[in-house]
C-alpha cells in the first residue's frame, strides 16, 4: 500500500484525540507531518487499491470482524475446560467445650473423559468422639481410586462432549462470517468510491464545456464589437456560459457530497480522517478493479456453491444444531450412573488394591412421560430444519445471482461500447457544425444544441460506467470475496 501518494486532512475532533491511545496520536501525528513531503514528490491520487487496503486494516467494522475468531477461540478454549481435571478438598472441623466432636478431610481428584467416564481418586480421613459409625476410619486415613460412568443417558452424547463439538463448528462459522463482514464493509466502500468517481468525472465535463463556452463568448463579443455578427448571439453565448457555470456548480456539491462518503470509510489508527479537496480518485480505476476486489479470470463455471463464506457459515450452524438434536434424543434414555472404587490403607503397595475392598453404588432415573424431553426433541428438530430450509434458499439465491449478475456484466460491456461509439459521434458532430459557424453557414443555437446533446452523452457514459462498477462490486459480494492482496 503506497500510502506516500494520499494527502488527507486529518480533522480530528478534540474529543477524539483524547479518546485514543497515546501511541495512534503519535502515528497520527508523524503521518500528518509527512504529508507535504509526500505530496511535493508524488500526485494527489487515491487509487482503489490502496483506498481498499486502509478499509480493511483500519475500519472498525473490518477489526470488529476479527474480534469473531477471537471469539471462536475462546468459546472453544471455555469447552475445553469442562473436560480439565479438578482437585477437590473438603474440610470439616467442630469442638465444642474442650471435645472434639469431628474432623473431617476428604480431598478428590477427578479427571473427566470423553465418553462419560470420570477417574478418579480420593483420600479421606475422619477423627473425633461423635463420629458416625460408617465414618471410622483407619488412622492413617483410607485412599480410594476408581472410576465413574454414565452407561445409558449421557454416554455417546452428554453436555460436555456437545459443548465441546458446538465449539469447534462456531469457530469455523466465526472464521465464515467474518470474511462476510468483510466482504460488506469493503463493497460499501468499494460503491462509495465508485460514485466518488462519477461526481469527479461529471465535475470535469462541466468545467471543460464552461471553458469551451467562455473562449466561445469572448470570440463572439469580439465579433459583434467589430460588426461582423449581431449583438444579439452574445447574449445567446452569455447564456450558455451560465448554463455550464450552474452544471459545474451542481456538479461541485454533489462531489463534495461523494467526498464525504468516501472519508466515512477513512480511518487512521481509530482516529477518522477526510479528504482534502485537491484529491482525486484515479481515473484510470477500471484498470485494477477486477485485480483488487479479485474477481480477475473468475468464470462463471469456475463459481463454487460449497466455498461460499454464507454457505460454509449455515452448514456449520446445522453441524451445531444437529449436536444437539443428538444430546435432547440422548435425554429420552434413562439415567442410569455406576460408580466403583478400590480401597486401601496402603496405596505404596500395588497388591493391596483388591476386589473385595471396595466402595461402589448405582443411580437409576427415569421421567415417567419424559415431556420435558420429547419436547426439547422436538424444538431441535425444527430448529434443524429450519436452519436447513434456510440454506437450500440460499443456495438457490446465490447460485441465480451470481448468473444474473455475470450476465448484466456482458450486457454492460456492450451498453458501454455503444455509449462510446456515441460520445464519439456527437463530438464529430460538434466539430463539424462548429467548422459550419466559423464559415458562416451554421447558427450559435445548432452548436449549443450540439454541444447540449455532448455533454448529456458524456455524463451518460460516466453513469453507465459507473453501473458497470457497482455491477462488478456487486459480483464481489454475491461470491463473499474476502481479498489477500489488500
Amino acid at each position: 500500500m503506497a500510502s506516500h501518494r494520499i494527502i488527507i486532512n486529518l480533522k480530528i475532533r478534540v474529543q477524539m484525540l483524547l479518546k485514543n491511545r497515546g501511541n495512534s496520536i503519535i502515528y497520527v501525528l508523524f503521518f500528518i507531518m509527512a504529508l507535504p513531503v509526500f505530496g511535493q514528490q508524488d500526485s494527489t491520487i487515491l487509487g482503489f487499491k490502496e483506498y481498499l487496503g486502509y478499509v480493511k486494516k483500519y475500519h472498525p467494522i473490518a477489526k470488529q470482524a476479527q474480534l469473531n475468531i477471537a471469539m471462536g477461540q475462546a468459546n472453544l478454549m471455555k469447552a475445553r475446560g469442562g473436560f480439565d481435571p479438578k482437585v477437590e478438598v473438603d474440610y470439616e472441623r467442630k469442638e465444642f467445650k474442650d471435645t472434639q466432636y469431628w474432623e473431617r478431610l476428604n480431598t478428590t481428584f477427578k479427571i473427566p473423559t470423553w465418553f462419560g467416564i470420570e477417574l478418579k481418586g480420593n483420600y479421606q480421613q475422619n477423627e473425633g468422639y461423635y463420629l458416625n459409625p460408617d465414618e471410622t476410619l483407619p488412622e492413617d486415613g483410607l485412599y480410594s481410586a476408581g472410576v465413574s460412568m454414565s452407561l445409558l443417558q449421557g454416554f455417546w452424547a452428554n453436555e460436555r462432549m456437545a459443548a465441546l463439538r458446538k465449539a469447534k463448528f462456531f469457530r469455523e462459522q466465526s472464521k465464515a462470517e467474518q470474511d462476510l463482514q468483510v466482504n460488506e464493509i469493503l463493497y460499501k466502500a468499494s460503491l462509495a468510491y465508485f460514485d466518488w468517481l462519477q461526481a469527479y468525472k461529471d465535475a470535469d465535463v462541466y468545467k471543460d464545456f464552461l471553458e469551451n463556452a467562455e473562449i466561445r463568448f469572448n470570440g463572439i463579443k469580439e465579433s459583434a464589437l467589430a460588426g461582423d455578427i449581431a449583438m444579439i448571439d452574445t447574449v445567446e453565448a452569455k447564456i450558455a456560459v451560465n448554463n455550464r457555470a450552474l452544471g459545474l456548480e451542481q456538479a461541485k456539491v454533489k462531489l463534495m457530497k461523494k467526498s464525504l462518503e468516501v472519508s466515512n470509510y477513512l480511518w487512521i489508527e481509530e482516529v477518522p480522517v477526510e479528504l482534502q479537496p485537491g484529491v482525486m480518485p484515479d481515473m484510470a480505476s477500471d484498470i485494477q478493479i477486477d485485480s483488487t476486489l479479485e474477481i480477475e479470470g473468475v468464470p462463471l463455471d469456475s463459481f463454487r456453491l460449497e466455498t461460499h463464506p454464507k454457505l460454509r457459515s449455515l452448514e456449520y450452524k446445522i453441524e451445531g444444531l444437529g449436536v444437539d438434536k443428538r444430546l435432547k434424543a440422548n435425554k429420552l434414555l434413562p439415567k442410569l450412573d455406576v460408580e466403583y472404587n478400590f480401597i486401601t490403607e496402603t496405596p505404596d503397595f500395588i497388591n493391596s488394591y483388591v476386589f473385595e475392598n471396595y466402595k461402589g453404588g448405582v443411580a437409576f432415573q427415569l421421567p415417567l412421560f419424559l415431556r420435558k424431553e420429547r419436547g426439547d426433541l422436538k424444538l431441535a428438530k425444527f430448529k434443524l430444519r429450519d436452519a436447513e430450509f434456510e440454506r437450500d434458499n440460499a443456495q438457490v439465491e446465490i447460485q441465480n445471482k451470481v448468473i444474473a449478475i455475470y450476465n448484466e456484466l456482458d450486457s454492460y460491456t456492450e451498453q458501454n461500447r455503444l455509449i462510446y461509439n456515441i460520445v464519439r459521434d456527437y463530438t464529430t458532430m460538434l466539430d463539424a457544425e462548429e467548422r459550419k459557424f466559423s464559415f458562416g453557414e451554421s447558427s450559435l443555437f445548432l452548436i449549443n444544441s450540439r454541444e447540449s446533446k455532448l455533454i448529456d452523452a458524456y455524463l451518460k457514459q460516466n453513469e453507465m460506467q459507473n453501473k458497470f462498477f457497482h455491477t462488478k462490486a456487486n459480483l464481489f459480494k454475491s461470491l463473499a470475496i474476502n481479498p489477500e492482496n489488500l
